[in-house]
């Protein structure tokens, strides 16, 4: 290994990419007593992974060395080394454009900020596109650091050249520039700006031009009104013309910014046209970015335009031959409703939305049908009780009944929007169906979905109709052939004893539970113990000790070592719950016992539950130590007493109460020992 006078050195060495690359540096450490420069030769590996690793790590490192050689030389000397080895590889060119971008202070502040310009400039006219961007984000940041002055000696002369340059790479990178400078510099200058953007907006290569067209809207944000009238406007209209879609499409996003930046009256006449005509165009791709946009152009243009031209646009797009923008529009329903005017809001859903919507329902394509069914329950906080009853209840009753799984699961996700309006009951003989449908789907994500949204519809649904009809679901996923649906129906059972508490639990849920420990299928027995585990804190000490333990202390003699060794973990688990006789008298017995069996996973795991029980006893000590010292004299807070309320219950009881007078935040701040205790007022401590 080639040995280095300094640590930079060796930073350096690795970053050069060709063996004939030389250049000299001096030593940080020739300033430290060494009069004599010390010259680094940057040699490189052949370009092999390696080598290119250690030139990536090199380049995330380079703030430490600018810092090491200070800010002179790393002006002088580094910025110029690396403008001039612009050629490795993307991943490294990537790290040094967003390096650079926080050199401001290491090149001396921003005073010489303009020193970075030359390697960003190189950097945004490279081949690939994310390096390019990353330059253009970091010269962005940077120009913000130029005075005025610097910004019209130094920075707009380099947007200039990248705009003139030969290859369309730096032409595209100029396109995001011209907005940081514009609002700094003078009238003369202002006016050579504009004029190159309108010369990149009519070029040649689409590249360029789908690059201006995609920062025409924050170009036309720091331009005066006038000049946005008449330059803008122009331009808007000339690139939503163009002969390639992909220019058009991102001239109707700029359509949004432009649109808030012009009075009403000058909407109709310079916007909406264009807007007309996108709305209609030939490419379905155009189309679909007008229905992905179109709330936020609807609150652009107002209401008055938005019912005389976006309502048309609007059924328009929801009724495309293409399925791809009548899915993008029906996404849209439920925001574009919303934002209609209040007055005639109700009469223009009625007229003109819901005709269109009802033939939705039943498109030929499942995307749009499942695009509606994510919204479609929005609509029913808008239009009100007897509307939802009399025209949305059946098409919400259709499509929980569509063969799509997709759509029945949208229409459940979100049946909190109906239930504050008509409630549940009207839609719970057709919900059933379609939830055990969904609950049996061959895919199991759709399955994993509807568990996740079993509480939300147990919530709403009620005890008594979950008892009856869902119950049997929840155990049935208990015992599903994916182990993601086995996880979260725990975590889904565990929930719902949340919400209906630890007696619902104790004659509904854990007697099934338990009953599963006799299953010859070894995963289902260890979906006990994971549902022991997640349930114990839930359903409380007395059903914990007295129905849950025994089971896990029998499984501890299974014959299937991943069952013995969950159960370790199981005991070390709810060991905070259960009582101090329990403890000793029955876990930790079992616990010695796993602790010496012939599976090495087994013996580990009952080791870490001993290790974690006796943590516990520890602490709960510590506690009762300082609880004696500050908390006045009560007989009944013996030690067994307050050890016997597990770890849990005495950081409610004490610790919640008394963390300020203890100083403490969690039992892990508390200092353990252990001693007779006797409670007493408080002394110094």
């Amino acid at each position: 290994m080639t040995d280095y006078c300094c640590p930079i050195c060796s930073l350096l060495m690795n970053f050069t990419c060709y063996k004939s690359k030389l250049m000299k540096f001096t030593c940080y450490k020739s300033k430290l007593g060494n009069d004599s420069f010390l010259t680094s030769t940057f040699l490189t590996a052949e370009t092999l992974p390696e080598g290119e690793i250690l030139r990536l790590n090199s380049i995330k490192k380079l703030s430490t060395i600018a810092l090491a050689l200070g800010v002179e030389r790393t002006r002088t000397e580094l910025l110029p080394f690396l403008t001039d080895t612009i050629y490795d590889e993307d991943e490294v060119l990537l790290a040094l454009a967003e390096q650079l971008g926080n050199f401001t202070m290491l090149v001396g502040g921003p005073e010489y900020v303009h020193c970075l310009l030359p390697p960003l400039e190189s950097l945004a006219t490279v081949e690939e596109t994310v390096v390019r961007d990353k330059a253009v984000e970091s010269l962005r940041k940077i120009s913000q650091e130029h005075s005025p002055v610097d910004l019209e000696v130094h920075f707009e002369p380099l947007v200039k050249r990248l705009a003139s340059g030969d290859w369309f790479t730096s032409r595209t990178s100029a396109c995001g520039l011209f907005s940081v400078c514009y609002p700094r510099v003078s009238s003369t200058v202002k006016a050579e700006i504009r004029q190159h953007f309108r010369t990149l907006c009519s070029d040649d290569t689409p590249m360029v031009r789908r690059a201006a067209a995609s920062k025409l809207g924050e170009f036309a944000k720091v331009l005066e009104l006038d000049y946005v009238k008449s330059d803008i406007i122009s331009l808007f209209t000339a690139l939503a013309s163009d002969e390639q879609d992909s220019v058009r499409l991102l001239a109707v996003e700029a359509c949004v910014s432009i649109a808030t930046l012009l009075p009403q009256e000058d909407l109709e006449t310079l916007v909406m046209p264009t807007l007309r005509q996108a709305a209609e165009d030939k490419s379905w791709r155009v189309r679909y970015m007008v229905a992905d946009k179109f709330s936020e152009l609807q609150k652009a243009v107002g209401p008055e335009i938005t019912k005389n031209d976006l309502v048309p646009a609007f059924q328009n797009l929801l009724k495309d031959c293409e399925a791809e923008v009548r899915a993008a529009a029906a996404n849209k329903v439920k925001e574009f409703c919303e934002n209609l005017p209040e007055d005639s809001r109700e009469q223009i859903i009625m007229t003109h939305i819901l005709p269109c919507v009802k033939e939705l329902v039943s498109d030929t394509n499942q995307h749009v049908k499942s695009a509606l069914a994510s919204v479609i329950m929005g609509l029913s906080t808008i239009l009100g009780k007897d509307n939802t009853i009399e025209h949305l209840l059946p098409l919400f009753l259709a499509q929980l009944k569509d063969e799509c799984p997709e759509v029945r699961l949208n229409i459940i996700s979100n049946l909190d929007c109906v239930n504050e309006v008509i409630g549940i009951r009207q839609l719970s003989q057709s919900l059933l169906p379609a939830i055990v449908e969904l609950a049996e789907d061959a895919k199991w994500r759709v399955r994993l979905a509807i568990i996740e949204y079993m509480p939300l519809l147990a919530g709403q649904l009620g005890v008594e109709f979950f008892d009856e009809k869902l119950n049997t679901l929840c155990m049935a996923w208990l015992i599903d052939h994916v182990y993601a649906i086995r996880e979260a129906a725990t975590c889904n059972l565990m929930k719902l004893v949340e919400k209906f508490g630890a007696e619902w639990a104790q004659n509904t849920i854990v007697p099934k539970v338990l009953g599963m420990a006799n299953d010859p299928n070894y995963l289902h027995r260890m979906t006990t113990l994971f549902c022991i585990n997640a349930l114990s804190e839930a359903c409380g000490q007395d059903i914990t000790t007295k129905q849950m333990l025994p089971v896990v202390l029998k499984m501890s003699n299974d014959q299937v070592a991943n069952v013995r060794f969950n159960v370790a973990k199981s005991l070390q688990k709810i060991g905070p719950v259960l009582d101090s006789n329990a403890l000793q008298s029955e876990v930790k017995p079992v616990l010695e016992k796993l602790a010496t069996d012939t599976d090495m996973d087994v013996k580990y795991f009952a080791q870490e539950a001993i290790s974690g029980t006796a943590a516990a006893k520890q602490i709960i000590f510590g506690i009762l130590h300082l609880t004696a010292l500050i908390l006045p004299p009560n007989p009944e807070w013996t030690t067994t007493h307050l050890y016997s309320l597990g770890m849990f219950q005495v950081e409610l009881v004490l610790v919640d109460q008394y963390k300020a007078v203890l100083g403490v935040h969690s039992l892990h701040h508390l200092t353990v020992q252990e001693g007779a205790l006797q409670p007493r007022q408080a002394q110094a401590v």
